[in-house]
């Protein structure tokens, strides 16, 4: 069961998301970049994304699939985070957890 940010708490009283505080993007902004034709694009804002925001936040944005799907673009822009979510995809594909 997710628990993701309240949408009260989700932005600042600009508009922006918490975890684009590096950043002078609304959430609109951000909504728009994840549909970007540029895949690219996509790719740094759905790591930016997984790097930064709590992982329930995450899949509020992109899904599973989605991340799959751009797994090798996205990867690259995980940093630090990247060792987590690596786990966590593994032990999602593992027998018993639904991702085979």
């Amino acid at each position: 069961m997710l628990n993701p940010t309240p949408p009260e708490l989700l932005v600042d009283a600009r508009g922006r998301p918490y975890f684009l505080w590096d950043m002078d993007m609304t959430l609109e902004s951000f909504r728009e970049g994840l549909a970007d034709p540029d895949p690219e694009v996509r790719a740094y804002l759905i790591g930016k994304l997984m790097r930064q925001a709590k992982p329930d936040d995450v899949f509020e944005f992109v899904s599973l699939g989605e991340i799959l799907a751009s797994w090798a673009a996205v990867e690259k822009h995980l940093g630090e985070s990247a060792a987590f979510w690596r786990w966590l995809l593994d032990t999602w594909r593992r027998p018993g957890h639904g991702l085979q």
